[in-house]
C-alpha cells in the first residue's frame, strides 16, 4: 500500500504537459507573403493587358535593369534627391521650432496660427506657377515646392503636441521656479516628441509628391522626366520604374523615421 501511495504522489508531482501555445506569425513574414501574393497576381493578370495600358513585374524588372546599366536611373535619382533632401530638411528645421512657438505662446498662436492652418488647407499646387514667376524654372523653385508641401504637417503636429502636454507637468516646472525656456526644453519638448515624429512621417509623403510635381511643372528632369518621356513613348514598363522607386523611397524613409523615433523616444 505504501508503494502504491508513493507512486501516486510521484505521478502527481510530475509536471503536466501543457498544450502548445499558438505563436503569432512574425510581422515581416506576413508583409513578405502579402507582397509575394500581390506580385504573383500582378504578373498573371498583367500579362493579359495591352502593354500600352499596363505592365507586369518581369517587364518592369527588365526596364529597371536597362535604366540602371545605361546610368540614366542614377542621374535621374540624383537630380530628384537634391531638392528633396534640402526642401525636406528645411521644413523640419523651420517647422518644429515654429510649431513649438505657436503652441507654447498664445500671442504667437493668435498671430501665426491662422496662416499655418490656411497654408495646410490650401492646395499648394496652385502656387507653383507663381513660384515659377518668382524663382524661375531651376533648382530653387523645386526646393521651395518641397519645402512648402512638407512644412505645414510638421508645424501643425508640433503645435498640437504642445497643446496636448499635461498642464500638471508644466505646473510642476513652474512650482520649482523654472524659466520658460527650461520648461520648453525639459518638459514640453520630450512630451511633444511623438507628435513631432508623426508630423515628420506625414511630411515624407507630401515631400515626395511635391518633388514629382515640381519636376512636372518646372524644368523636366529627374524621375519625373523618366515618367513623362516613357509615357510619351508609350513605354509603360519603364514608366513604372520611377513610380515604384518613389513608393519604396517613401516607405524606406517612413521606416527610418520610425527607427529614429524608437531611439530618441523609447518610452513611446
Amino acid at each position: 500500500m505504501v508503494d502504491i501511495a508513493d507512486k501516486q504522489s510521484k505521478t502527481a508531482a510530475l509536471p503536466q504537459a501543457e498544450p502548445a501555445e499558438r505563436r503569432a506569425l512574425p510581422r515581416w513574414l506576413i508583409t513578405s507573403g502579402s507582397i509575394a501574393v500581390m506580385l504573383i497576381l500582378w504578373e498573371i493578370f498583367g500579362r493579359q493587358v495591352n502593354p500600352v495600358f499596363g505592365s507586369y513585374p518581369v517587364a518592369i524588372a527588365v526596364a529597371f535593369w536597362e535604366l540602371l546599366v545605361t546610368g540614366q536611373l542614377w542621374a535621374a535619382l540624383y537630380d530628384s534627391l537634391r531638392p528633396f533632401v534640402i526642401g525636406y530638411g528645411l521644413a523640419i528645421v523651420i517647422g518644429v521650432p515654429l510649431g513649438l512657438l505657436i503652441g507654447g505662446f498664445r500671442t504667437a498662436e493668435a498671430a501665426l496660427g491662422i496662416y499655418v492652418t490656411a497654408g495646410y488647407a490650401m492646395p499648394l499646387v496652385a502656387l507653383v506657377p507663381l513660384l515659377i514667376l518668382w524663382l524661375g524654372l531651376g533648382f530653387t523653385v523645386k526646393v521651395a515646392v518641397v519645402f512648402l508641401m512638407a512644412l505645414f504637417p510638421i508645424c501643425i503636429n508640433t503645435w498640437l503636441g504642445v497643446v496636448a502636454v499635461p498642464k500638471t507637468l508644466i505646473e510642476v516646472g513652474k512650482s520649482f521656479v523654472a524659466p520658460d525656456l527650461v520648461i520648453l526644453r525639459r518638459i514640453v519638448l520630450p512630451a511633444t516628441l511623438p507628435y513631432i515624429m508623426a508630423g515628420i512621417r506625414l511630411a515624407v509623403g507630401r515631400a515626395v509628391v511635391a518633388m514629382v510635381i515640381a519636376e512636372f511643372f518646372t524644368t523636366i528632369s529627374g524621375l519625373g522626366a523618366v515618367i513623362i518621356n516613357s509615357a510619351n513613348n508609350f513605354d509603360t514598363a519603364t514608366m513604372f520604374v520611377p513610380i515604384i522607386i518613389l513608393m519604396l523611397m517613401a516607405v524606406g524613409l517612413n521606416s527610418l523615421i520610425g527607427f529614429v523615433e524608437r531611439t530618441v523616444a523609447p518610452w513611446q
